[in-house]
Formats: structure tokens, sequence, C-alpha cells
């Protein structure tokens, strides 16, 4: 697991943290990782994947409509990856 080091807080910010950790109960290690992970993986983010298929599920195609891409697919298999 990676690591990381923050250099050159403020006395402010070291006991802000040190005292919200304190209220939660926990570390300030602790505190610092939950505060990263609530702003980099915000809970109400939409994922691509999840906003492709609402898309697809609100588009309501008729059969034909669908079949239209059955036709266009480029249905070549792949090969692998030669790195020679």
């Amino acid at each position: 697991m990676a690591m990381l080091t923050v250099r050159n807080l403020s006395d402010e910010l070291h006991r802000g943290l040190r005292v919200r950790a304190a209220q939660h109960g926990q570390s300030m290690e602790a505190e610092v990782r939950q505060i990263l992970e609530s702003v980099i993986s915000p809970k109400g983010r939409v994922k691509l994947g999840s906003l492709l298929a609402d898309m697809g599920r609100q588009a309501k195609l008729s059969d034909e409509e669908f079949d239209v891409f059955k036709q266009v697919r480029d249905k070549t298999p792949s090969r692998p990856v030669s790195f020679k």
C-alpha cells in the first residue's frame, strides 16, 4: 500500500485534524485517510458504466432500431497483441 508524507502543515491545521480525529474516536492518520477518501470518491459520484446503461434504458429503441447496431458492428475476431 502506498504512503504519503505531508510537510509544512500549519499549527492550526494540525490542531484541527487532531481535534477532529479525537471527536471521531480515531487516529489523525485514519482521519486524514477518511477525509481524502470522501473527497476523491464521493458517494454521489456517477460512474461511466452506470451512466451509459441509464442512457440505453431511456432511449427505448424498437427492435428494428436495435438491429441496426447488430448490422454495423464489426464482427471480426480480435487478435492478441504482439510485442515482437
